[in-house]
This record gives C-alpha cells, structure tokens and sequence, in this order.
C-alpha cells in the first residue's frame, strides 16, 4: 500500500473537461493515480506528499476549466493501492448522490480556429471539444459519459477516436467529439426536395434569406425561425406566418462589431454577450433594424453566435443580423422533434433545416438585462439550466410545482434546488405535456424522490393540479405558498438570508388569501411566513383577463374608481377611440360589479397607464403596454406625482395629475414622473415598515422589477435611505422565480433545519 491523498470533488466538474484537466495537471506533477465521475462528482487519488497535494489543489481550483465549478473540496489522507501511472478511470454509478450537469456550451475560440485548419473538421458544424459543445440537451443520464448522450449512435472514427484517448489532445475524453466522418449531419428540406452536403445547405439558406424568405432551423435546444432582420418585408411574412403579432424578435448579430453598430453596449454587457452562455441581452438601439422586429420599443434583444453553425453561416451571409425566434407556434413549446418540425414549420417558412442527432431536453434561448452591474435573468434557459442554487436549509425530496405563467419546476436535492430550464405558460396540452415530461426527467437524471409536495395557492393553475395529483396519488404532504410570498423567498434563497425582511413584491397578478388578485404586496417576510402590511388600492378588473388584453379596460376602471361613473370619460382622449357600445358595456359591468373580479397588482396600474397615453390600448403579446409605457422614457427629472398612504396605497391623486399632464406635458415626461412615483412610493412604504419594526434589510421580486428604470430608480432611492437592497438575479424576478422561492418555504415549513 501507499500513502496518498483522495479528492472528492462536487459541484459542476462533469461534462466541462475536467477530467481531462486533472489528468494534464497531474502530469504535470509527474503525479500517480486516477480520477473519475461519480454520480456526486469527481474523485481525484494521487500519490504524494503533503506539501505536493497543496500545491496540486491550489491549481486544481485556480486553472479549472471556464465552465467548471468547484462547489465543495474534500480531501483524505489515505492508504491507496499501487499505481504505475495517472489514468481515467471508468465512471462509478453507485451512489443516490448527485453532480450537477453542465449546461450547453457556446462554441470556443479553439473550435472556431479549427474550422479553418483541422483538416477532418473544415466546415464541420458540430466541431465541440472538452471546453465547448452541446450538454444538458444531450444527456440522458449521470455519470456524464458517452453512452449515457445522444451521440451514442454515432460510434467516433480511428481519427476521433485517438484524438479522444490523447491526454495531449484539446479533445481528451470529450464526450459529444466527432468530425465531418462520423458525426451528425445536416439536412435540408424545402417541399419535395432533399438536399445534404453542408456547404450546399449554406448556399440555399443564403440565397433564401436573400431573397426575403425565411428558414427553421434546428439549434441547439430546439428549432429556430430565421430571417433577415434588416428586411422589413421579409420580418413581417414571418410574423404573420408565426403568429407573432408585434412582440418584439430576438436579433443574433454577426459579431461584436455588427451587434455594436445598432446597439449600445457597456463593459458589462460585453461581458455577457461574449460570456461561455451566450443569452440575448436586451439592449438600448443604437440605430434601428427593419421597424417590425422590435415594433416600436426601444430595445433589441441582441445576441452572438453560439453553435459552430451561426459562425458558418455568417461567413455566406451578405446580412450582419438576423431574426432568430423560437420554432413554434403560437403559445406552445419549441419544437424539438424533425418530424413535428416538417408538419408545423415547413408551412410558415416552406424551408426546414434539421440534422440526425436528437434533442433529448428541450431548452429556448435565455434572456437577460444588465442593470448596474449585473445581470438579470428574464428568461432562465440555454446555458444556465439546470445548474442548481445553494440553499442553507435542506431541501431534499420536495417538489415545487411553479406558477401558470412563464413556469419552472424546481426540485430539492441536499443543500441544492435544480430548476428545470423556462417551460412557457402552462395553460395548453402541448405544454402541460412538456411540463410532465421535464418533471420525469429531472427525476430520473437527478434520482429524485419526491418526499413532499409544493404548489401555488391558485385553485385553477394545471401546475398546482398537478402538484394536487402528485400528493394525492403518493400520499405526500402537500404545501401551498402564497404567490407573492413566494417571489419574495425566491430572493431570500439566492442571497442565503434567514432572518425577517420588508418584501415589495410588484407583478400583474396573484391569488391572495383574501380571494382577490394581489400585485402590489409590501409586507414583512420570513422564508417561513409573511404578512401582509400593505399595498394600492383595489380596482375592478372588468371582463377578467379581457382587462390584460385590453388595457383601456383597466384605465376606466382606475378613472371610474377613484372618480366615480359621474366623471367626463369622453373628455380623455383614449375613450373617444373605443367604440361607444363596448364602453357602454364595460361602464355598466363597472357600475353593477358585474363579472368585475378585484386586483391590487401594480401591472394592472402600469397598463392603465400605459393606455391614458395612447401608448397601448390593446395588447398584442403579455406585458406589452408596461414594456411601451417604459420604453416611452426620453427624458430626466426628478418630478413625481402625488399619492396618499393611508391602510392602503390611494393613486387618485396621482391620476388626477397625469390626466392633467395629458393636456400639458408630453409623453416622455408623464412616462418618467409615473415611474418616479412607482419608486417614491416603495421607499416611503419601506421607511414607515423600518420606522415601525426597524427592518432594513429589502428584497424586491415580481415581473414589475423587469422594468429596467423603475428598478434602478427603486434601488437608488432604497439605498440614499440606508436600506440593504436584495434583487433576483440567479432566477427570474417574473414567475419563472415562483419555483425556487416554493422549494424554501416549504423546507422551512416542513422544519428540516440546517
């Protein structure tokens, strides 16, 4: 026996070269062992002396891969069996623990050159390496080998194949390795023809978008619609054949260079744009591209290359941008199956692209805002799921089901929540399936075991009926969390606080234990428990969810509310637009409280807003008149409007002064003293809270917080006022969130302690 050294490593080590790491660094030690992954991680064994295996480990977490991290580091003096050399060793599947699995990589630079020089891999548009390539929409299961991906089917050439056993080599026991003679391939289809061989699939696709037809193209996690995003007749057929209506496109930009001549960007938004993950960044414009591809907002959602196939296709293309949507229709999930691509997308775009390597997990692109410094997640998706958030309270074996709209699910395992990537609003079969399908994955790759059960409040979600079966089926506990207390657990659990805070949670909508539609929740919160201190008063939502489709319906019943049905409506100029007979009708449902349910949630207050200035009076896509009412912002003040604080948040003052300003102001400047107000109103609350309880720590959550100004402006305030300020930035501050703050709640409920 020798004396040596066992590492055991957790966090996200599988899947970003970092076996393959291991070894060179051990051989640059001249070191004797081996490596290998577990289910929980990686184990390192090395023969050596104390001071060596210090130097070893200082390396090992200073030189990691990009994409590694070392969550935790253990390591043993042991006895260890005699070794000749260092080796990689087969994977071990034995424990009930598990590692994290690495997200889908953005091609590197490394590959990129290669597509020029490496004469096996010229043009090929699946070139990966251990730094790069496709990895949660490939894996079936951990340990993360071959085998256990969808490359499975594609056995690797003598050429792939030593470079996979060269310690030497860049591709050292890459899994999804392979070149232009033995890996995927792809395919183009366009009615009855058939064509393969890539550098022809490239023409066709460049003459195609040239000549203003669009394609679908299969990507990383799913089908893409493309187009031209400088040709507005070419953006237009697409909406219309998608169904888009006006919600604004994603942008993917050549490089840098292109991407900065019609976008502003900072050092920070640099940095994500060219970061390993490669979102879309919602940016300012700079100049405009064709006018239907952000329909009128100020804001592109602008993102880079991330598959060896964008760089190639870039390089045919004689556009330096192009609209890249997701693949499907309507309201339902990207499209992941060749098949079901043919049926559905070949009609919208009379060209589909695919190749014969499955898509096992479907994933969209993410989304992110830059505010100060950080970046926000809007959209949690390729490149960040399913890496998990550290929790300081064990949360194994609960389900948390997630709200209705822009819905995750999130599981518990040890210290660790895994939520699943964004699956869309769950209110379609096509959806509710998807949403079924993730659960069953996470369960079987995670080896999760569900010991209790988390869901919303909301009687009517699918997800709170699902975690309603769930509990019922299996006899498991079943806990409900309010919405809103949710959002605000959501960022107790990224930023690990434990002890009480003054929440301000802002959204459209929430069931509140009262019955009516919540939104505007300053409370007092644990992760355990909340209570409710405050929040605007409440207005008739007249027609339901017709309001949020509608907006103009949620400015009479502001007006109405605070003024009563006495008030002049036809001397605002927006209801002279709406036809006399549905006013009439909406003003009688207002009158009697007919089909009339009660909200408080702050989007309802944005929309009335946004549709008193003419900005939007119909919505076309979800949060449309906010995001106009936003983008409507030109110029700086400081002025804000009047509001009374009293047992609730009264804004009829503050109406009072924007119908004023209507006919003495312009746009741009009732937009920006409404979102002072917003702001003003957040920091007066928070300091009667703190003058009250002397809390001064502040967490705001909920998809209002989307708005980059009112934010901004919030945080600012908060801390001229010495509050302690905690944002959402792991997970959305939307309902993509809900998820993650359920999971703590309960395991604080259930009492499971650190």
């Amino acid at each position: 026996m020798e004396t040596g050294y066992e590492i055991l490593i957790s966090g996200l080590v599988q899947g970003v070269g970092f076996r393959p790491f291991v070894y060179r660094l051990a051989s640059a030690y001249s070191l004797k062992g081996e490596v290998v992954n577990r289910t929980g991680g990686v184990t390192v064994t090395v023969q050596c002396d104390e001071e060596t295996v210090g130097h070893f480990i200082t390396d090992l977490q200073a030189l990691a891969p990009p994409a590694a991290n070392i969550r935790s580091l253990e390591v043993r003096k042991t006895e260890t069996g005699s070794y000749s050399e260092f080796t990689i060793t087969p994977s071990i599947d034995n424990e009930e623990s598990i590692t994290e699995v690495s997200p889908d990589i953005a091609v590197c630079d490394e590959c990129l050159a290669d597509l020029h020089s490496d004469p096996g891999r010229i043009d090929y548009p699946f070139i990966n390496c251990t730094n790069c390539g496709p990895r949660f929409t490939i894996i079936k299961a951990l340990p993360y080998d071959r085998a256990a991906t969808t490359m499975a089917p594609f056995p690797m050439c003598p050429g792939c194949l030593a470079e996979y056993n060269d310690m030497s080599d860049r591709r050292f026991h890459a899994q999804p390795l392979a070149c232009n003679s033995c890996g995927p391939e792809y395919t183009l289809r366009a009615g009855d023809q058939v064509v393969t061989g890539f550098s022809h699939i490239l023409r066709l696709i460049a003459e195609r978008l040239a000549e203003g037809g669009s394609v679908a193209v299969k990507s990383t996690g799913g089908y893409n619609l493309m187009c031209d995003a400088l040709n507005e007749e070419a953006v237009m057929a697409l909406r219309q054949s998608k169904q888009r209506d006006t919600k604004p496109f994603a942008v993917m930009f050549r490089d840098m260079d292109a991407l900065n001549e019609y976008c502003f960007t900072g050092k920070e938004e640099e940095r994500a744009l060219l970061s390993w993950r490669r979102p879309i960044l919602i940016l300012n414009q700079r100049r405009p591209l064709a006018p239907s591809v952000s329909s009128g907002l100020n804001t592109t959602g602008a993102m880079l290359p991330h598959m060896p196939l964008h760089h190639l296709l870039f390089k045919v293309l004689r556009t330096p941008a192009v609209v890249l949507t997701s693949g499907n229709l309507s309201d339902e999930p990207i499209i992941t199956d060749d098949l079901q691509a043919e049926r559905d997308l070949m009609p919208v775009t009379g060209c589909v692209v695919s190749y014969n390597r499955e898509i096992l997990n479907r994933v969209d692109d993410s989304v992110v805002r830059v505010i100060g410094s950080n970046v926000c997640l809007i959209r949690r998706a390729r490149g960040f799921a399913p890496q998990p958030v550290e929790l300081n309270r064990v949360a194994e074996g609960i389900f948390a089901a997630g709200a209705e709209q822009k819905n995750s699910l999130c599981i518990g395992k040890g210290y660790q929540a895994f939520m699943s990537q964004f699956l869309g609003d769950i209110k379609n079969v096509a959806t509710y399936d998807f949403y079924r399908e993730t659960f069953r994955l996470y369960s079987s790759l995670f080896r999760f075991t569900p010991s209790s059960v988390v869901c919303d409040m909301h009687p009517d979600y699918l997800s709170t009926r699902f975690a309603e079966e769930m509990a019922e089926g299996s006899r498991l506990p079943l806990i409900r969390v309010q919405h809103h207390h949710a959002h605000a657990v959501s960022v107790m659990a990224e930023h690990g606080l434990t002890g009480k805070v003054i929440a301000v949670i802002m959204d459209g909508t929430g069931y509140g234990i009262d019955g009516n539609t919540w939104g505007s929740e300053f409370m007092t919160a644990t992760a355990r428990d909340f209570e409710r201190y405050t929040h605007f008063d409440y207005f008739m939502m007249p027609g339901g969810d017709a309001a949020v489709d509608e907006p103009w319906r949620m400015a009479l019943s502001c007006l109405f509310s605070y003024f009563g049905s006495g008030y002049d409506f036809s001397s605002e100029k927006l209801f002279r637009t709406i036809d006399e007979k549905k006013l009439a009708v909406v003003r009688e449902m207002l009158v009697h409280g007919i089909n009339s349910p009660l909200t408080c949630g702050a989007g309802r207050i944005f929309d009335a807003v946004s549709a008193l200035l003419m900005l939007c009076t119909r919505a076309s896509f979800d949060s449309e008149a906010p995001m106009r009412l936003e983008s409507a912002i030109s110029s700086i003040t400081e002025e804000s409007y009047p509001f009374i604080i009293g047992d609730t948040v009264c804004l009829r003052d503050t109406f009072q002064e924007i119908i004023n300003d209507t006919h003495r102001s312009d746009i741009p400047q009732i937009a920006v003293k409404f979102h002072n107000t917003m702001a003003q109103i957040i920091v007066a609350v928070c300091n009667k809270i703190r003058k009250e309880t002397g809390l001064k720590e502040v967490v705001l959550s909920g998809g209002v917080f989307q708005n980059r100004y009112l934010l901004k402006k919030s945080l600012y305030l908060l801390s001229m006022n010495k509050f302690t300020v905690y944002t959402n930035h792991l997970v959305p501050a939307n309902d993509g969130g809900i998820s993650l703050g359920q999971l703590l709640a309960a395991a604080e409920r259930r009492g499971v302690c650190a």
